[in-house]
């Protein structure tokens, strides 16, 4: 079983920065991580993802440019680095793990992210 913890949300102005942090325990081998997130009203959506070796990464549009996604395999931890934050990047950020990138970037489609974490907050105001 694998259990993946958020944390790092808060508020923070427009313009801001902040940084997530996932940490991962259990049985993590080989496991590609991402980002997800999900504002009120929304549907859960894609935000970042990183292979095991850290060699593909993948971000939406409406972040690309802005947010960075690393991971740290020794440590178990996979980061989100959020810059020039805007209203709209309002939402509960969800860690997710699945055996590839394309797994992971399925989401909670039948062959999508095995793992799922509980969520932090990150509130952009303006």
């Amino acid at each position: 079983q694998v259990q993946l913890v958020e944390s790092g949300g808060g508020l923070v102005q427009a313009g801001g920065s902040l940084r997530l942090s996932c940490a991962a325990s259990g049985r993590t081998f080989s496991f590609a991580m991402g980002w997800f997130r999900q504002a009120p009203g929304k549907e859960r959506e894609f935000v970042a993802v990183i292979s095991w070796s850290g060699a593909t990464t993948y971000y939406a549009d409406s972040v690309k440019g802005r947010f960075t996604i690393s991971r740290d395999n020794a440590k178990n931890t996979v980061s989100l680095q959020m810059n020039s934050l805007k209203p709209e990047d309002t939402a509960v950020y969800y860690c997710a793990a699945g055996s590839t990138t394309a797994q992971v970037m399925g989401g909670r489609g039948n062959y999508g992210v095995d793992y799922w974490g509980k969520g932090t907050l990150v509130t952009v105001s303006s």
